[in-house]
Parts: C-alpha cells; sequence; structure tokens
C-alpha cells in the first residue's frame, strides 16, 4: 500500500517521496560487516511497495557494492526508483583519502555507477563534496554535460557551504542539497537552508538522529571501541549533559506514544515541504515505525520545548557534520 505523502524537489524538480531512503548502512564503507544482502534487497523493495520511491546511494559505498545491490533491488521496477548517486569520494582498504572531482574522473565514474546500477540514467547525480582543487564551475559544468548526453536527470550537491550551493546554481540550476540536519545540529539554519529555500532547492536531511545521540538508547560512557568516542559530542562531561538534554525527547516521546527516533524524525520532516528526512534502513522491520513517524504531528508548545531544548548550539561538542 503507497502511503507516503509525494513532493517536488525543488522549486521545478521530479515528483520523489517525503522520505527518502538511505541504503549506505546495507554496505560496509568504513571496513564493518556487511548486512545481510536479501535482506536489503527486500528492505528497498519494501520501501518501493510503500510508496517511498528515493534511494540515495554512492558510487564508493563498499567500493561500488552498494549500486550493485540497488541495481538487483531495482530490476524490472526501474519506473518505481528514483535513483539518487554520489560520487568524489576515495578510499582505498575501507580509509578515506580525500576527493577526486576532476571532470575526466566524473566521466569515468558516471559509466560505472550506470553498469553497475543496470539503468542508462541517474535521477539526481551529485558530488559528495567539493572542495578547492577543481572549481565548482567544472564540476556542476560536467554533471550539466552528462544531462546533455541523457546520462543524469538532474543535479544536487552535498554537504557544502552556502557561498557553494550559490556558485554552483549559477553554473546550472541545483535540484536538491544533501545535508545533515537534526534536532542536535542545526547550524545549517542561519546560512544554508535559508538559501536553499531562496534559490528553490530542496533539501534531503540526512542523520536526523544525530549518529544515535537521538534515539534514546545511548548511555555514557560509550565502549572504548564505539566510533562515537572519535568526536567531542560523545565524550566525557559532553555526552552526559547532551544525554540530559536527549530525556526531554524521551518524556515527550512516551506522553505521544511514540519513540524517541521517530520523534527526530518528525522533527525534520515538519520543518518544511521542502525538506526530505533521509533515513538509513537496512531491515523491513524498521519500515513501519519511519514511515509512521511522517505523520506524527507537533503542538505549538511541544514544538517550542523542542526548539528550546536543542536550540542551536545546546549540544556540547562536535561531530563530522562540523567539519
Amino acid at each position: 500500500m503507497k502511503n507516503i505523502t509525494k513532493i517536488n524537489l525543488g522549486k521545478n524538480g521530479p515528483l520523489v517521496s517525503k522520505l527518502g531512503l538511505g541504503c549506505m548502512r546495507m554496505s560496509s564503507v568504513w571496513g564493518g560487516p556487511t548486512n545481510d544482502e536479501s535482506e536489503s534487497i527486500a528492505t528497498i523493495q519494501s520501501a518501493l511497495d510503500s510508496g517511498i520511491n528515493f534511494l540515495n546511494t554512492g558510487d564508493f559505498y563498499g567500493a561500488g557494492h552498494n549500486e550493485l545491490l540497488v541495481g538487483r533491488a531495482i530490476k524490472g521496477r526501474r519506473d518505481d526508483a528514483f535513483i539518487s548517486v554520489k560520487f568524489g569520494a576515495i578510499f582505498h582498504n575501507g580509509q578515506w583519502l580525500g576527493l577526486d572531482l576532476r571532470p575526466i574522473a566524473i566521466k569515468n565514474f558516471i559509466n560505472y555507477s550506470l553498469v553497475r546500477l543496470g539503468i542508462d540514467t541517474i535521477d539526481l547525480y551529485q558530488p559528495c563534496r567539493l572542495d578547492d582543487n577543481v572549481p565548482v564551475e567544472d564540476v556542476i559544468g560536467t554533471v550539466a554535460d552528462l544531462i546533455k548526453e541523457g546520462k543524469v536527470r538532474y543535479i544536487g550537491v552535498s554537504e557544502i557551504t552556502a557561498d557553494q550551493l550559490r556558485k554552483a546554481n549559477a553554473v546550472h540550476p541545483i535540484t536538491a542539497l544533501e545535508i545533515g540536519y537534526s534536532l542536535a545540529d542545526r547550524q545549517i539554519e542561519s546560512g544554508l537552508l535559508p538559501t536553499a529555500k531562496e534559490l528553490g532547492i530542496g533539501v534531503v536531511a540526512f542523520a536526523n538522529t544525530a549518529e544515535g545521540l537521538l534515539t534514546g538508547g545511548m548511555k555514557a560512557p560509550l565502549p572504548a571501541n564505539d566510533y562515537h568516542t572519535h568526536f567531542s559530542r560523545f565524550q566525557g562531561d559532553n555526552l552526559i549533559k547532551n544525554l540530559e538534554k536527549v530525556e526531554v525527547l524521551k518524556t515527550m516521546a512516551k506522553e505521544k506514544g511514540y519513540t524517541p527516533t521517530q520523534l527526530a524524525i518528525a522533527w525534520v520532516n515538519v520543518q518544511g515541504d521542502h525538506i526530505m528526512p533521509l533515513v538509513s534502513m537496512s531491515r523491513r522491520s524498521r519500515l513501519p515505525e519511519n514511515t509512521q513517524a511522517m505523520g506524527i504531528v507537533f503542538t505549538p508548545e511541544e514544538l517550542n520545548i523542542l526548539n528550546t531544548q536543542f536550540a542551536p548550539g545546546a549540544i556540547l561538542g562536535g561531530t563530522y557534520l562540523q567539519r
């Protein structure tokens, strides 16, 4: 049953589901284990069945494994899926080496992605970040050329600044901005979000639970081998004080009959019709919970409590989102 609201991705963009499926965790990106492939494929197909058509992947997720997985999942039902692909990140043995955004590299990346996905055209193609080694004009201009070739439909950008967004949009209309956004990470509200809205660019918001902080399941201190401990937000007194703030979210969730994760997704969802929560899932069992979150309504008083408790800067310490 298709029960997901559809929105236009950006002012003049395509019709997509208001909830997006992030496929990254279905593959090993940082050297961790790969999830059960049959369950991952079933999750993608169940998402499509429910009306979630926005599928987000990257050519560097599992060194192409993720694209192959998505390709298998959408085989025979291409028209049901809107495929978003990030490119540009270079990994070796599970370690980040940097970016390659040269036009010659982009023209190489796209062909491998098309083959792995088993499709002729990628719906949304976007550099995973931008750097100073290649001019924005060259990066976006190259993707614009791929649109002329019929290999790409729309251009997106990811994890960039407001100035970079304006530069990119001046080269070719940008359809979507993919960026981390949550109750705990609101730094984009001062510049980047208003710029995207002004330019008519849709926002694909990932990390809605702030790397697990807002799920209500995190406890201090974290195990020494937990990857979160690399970031100051999850260390020492910072984590203790941050988790105290999460108690407010947990209390509200209990009173409303939902989970903290659902409320975290719902808060992102109600920030605007142009904002899509992008939720990572690798199990079908999570679909009903995350789908239900899209229907949660907050009273003005509840929103005031959340916005006050999680005011910009209220969460102590940084994560990779504060690069």
